[in-house]
């Protein structure tokens, strides 16, 4: 039976979500705000950004301090508790944003270190990578999607449970929603005890019958089955492919070997633009957005509602991303999303009200014009969670890195930009779409379906992007045939594994 720690997705995304609602929070806004001219308590852009921000801001690059000496499941570990420990800071802040922001960042260092795995220049998410290395082949892509799901259903849960408190009059308003993040950094300490090390990690550090095991269970076969010699014989063989070559820098990530640098490129671009989509606007900013839209309907509704459209945007994926693909993913998603950050944008600019209108000098045109930004943003997360949400491959670590860089940035400017010019900022997730549409066409193959070593060949043989769709493998059948090869001949030599 195959097991995964998609909990940590759920926990990365409930983090993501629950700091939206507490920026609108009136104890929040009292213990961490500012003194205007009329004695009234506020939260300026600056202290909004600080405090959203530190959480992308640590150890992007830290898991690879650990990995490779603890393993997936020790890294795992180590950094759930860093996280644990930087929600503990962050719920017992009384009124010090000093401490509040120290407490985010750290969690921010362990819930980052999560995401990045390294191990020389080959690399992929500690989540992700221990799903892509457990889980059968005909499944890598459906995990993936699993994991965004997990992430999406946290942000949305975290929604619901900000509406829930928001109106207790004291800090459990924003202590119960922050708090609980305690509880499920415990339960990935505990879960983790019960997975697997992953099978390709036991093997690339000699651990062979430990990963017979584990593949044995993960597949449900015997130690002694063929199945499992097969998979150990070809796992094994990746691995001496992989060393042969000795061991890797930084550098090499952009060298010309194998078209090293379009990969390294690909994915650091990939993940720079998903972050440009304009979705973690809203995930992270919503509330603020949505309160000086001139709506009647409650902005921690309004984020409940962009929750759920997220979570059921992101179930269809899981078909999706193995029948169309991802380069087809990509491209369809950046025009839709293009076409609802512009109408939103443009409608917004002209028809909302100054932000600090109050409610009954709203015009029908305000209230009208304040629906229809919501209703784009609704099919722009929508758009969001099917198509990119869950494509853009996770592949390297500096493509992780790239990805927690530009969240960082983007969580630290947009509330400044926003403030300058409202609803035109959407204008600048409009043009990033756009751009990402000629990149994806012109620089992203199609991968739909293939292992990370025939990836790695494709990449090699030079074909053009829009021909990917029909390339087929060649080498991976030749390593699996000349795996078997040896295995059999392993056999003959050997009475004991003939046995």
């Amino acid at each position: 039976m195959f097991i995964n720690p998609l909990d940590a997705g759920f926990l990365f995304g409930y983090d993501i979500g629950v700091i939206s609602g507490c920026l609108i929070m009136p104890d929040f806004i009292r213990r961490f705000g500012e003194l205007d001219d009329q004695g009234k308590f506020f939260l300026s852009s600056s202290r909004q950004s600080i405090i959203t921000s530190l959480l992308s801001a640590g150890g992007a690059l830290a898991q690879a301090f650990t990995s490779d000496r603890n393993g997936r499941r020790g890294s795992i570990l180590i950094w759930s508790a860093v996280f644990t420990i930087g929600v503990a800071i962050q719920t017992g802040t009384t009124f010090s944003i000093v401490q509040l922001t120290i407490g985010r960042f750290i969690a921010g260092l362990g819930v980052g270190a999560l995401s990045v795995y390294t191990t020389d220049v080959k690399a992929d998410q500690a989540i992700s990578l221990y799903n892509s290395e457990t889980a059968p082949k005909a499944l890598r892509g459906a995990m993936l999607v699993l994991y965004q799901l997990q992430i999406i259903i946290g942000i949305f849960l975290s929604y619901i449970l900000d509406l829930a408190t928001h109106s207790i009059s004291n800090s459990a308003s924003w202590r119960i929603p922050v708090g609980l993040q305690l509880l499920l950094g415990l339960i990935l300490l505990s879960g983790i005890f019960f997975l697997p090390e992953s099978p390709r990690h036991l093997l690339g550090t000699g651990r062979h019958k430990e990963a017979r095991g584990v593949i044995a269970a993960l597949n449900g076969v015997p130690e002694d089955d063929e199945l499992v010699d097969e998979l150990v014989a070809e796992l094994d063989y990746a691995i001496r492919q992989e060393n042969d070559g000795g061991k890797a820098t930084w550098a090499e990530c952009f060298s010309a070997r194998n078209n090293l640098w379009k990969r390294t490129g690909n994915g650091m671009m990939l993940q720079f633009i998903q972050q440009l989509n304009g979705q973690n606007f809203y995930y992270y900013y919503g509330d603020t957005f949505f309160q000086s839209a001139g709506t009647q309907l409650n902005p921690f509704v309004i984020q409940v509602i962009l929750g759920g459209v997220s979570v059921i945007g992101t179930i269809p994926a899981l078909r999706l991303i193995e029948t169309w693909g991802r380069r087809r993913s990509l491209l369809t998603g950046a025009l839709l999303e293009a076409a609802c950050a512009l109408i939103a944008g443009l409608v917004g600019h002209f028809t909302l009200a100054p932000p600090g209108t109050p409610q009954d000098q709203l015009t029908t045109r305000n209230r009208r014009g304040g629906d229809t930004l919501i209703a784009f943003a609704v099919l722009h997360l929508f758009s969001f969670s099917i198509f990119w949400g869950p494509t853009p491959p996770k592949s390297i670590a500096l493509g992780s890195a790239t990805n927690w860089l530009w969240n960082f940035l983007l969580s630290f400017f947009s509330p400044r930009i926003s403030a300058r010019i409202g609803p035109l900022i959407l204008l600048i997730f409009f043009g990033m779409l756009l751009f990402g549409y000629v990149y994806v066409y012109l620089f992203v193959p199609e991968t739909k379906g293939l292992t990370l070593e025939e990836v790695d060949e494709m990449y090699r043989s030079g074909v053009k992007p829009w021909n990917s769709p029909s390339w087929q493998p060649s080498l991976s059948r030749e390593a699996h045939e000349k795996a078997l090869k040896e295995l059999h001949h392993e056999k003959r030599e050997s009475p004991e594994l003939a046995a």
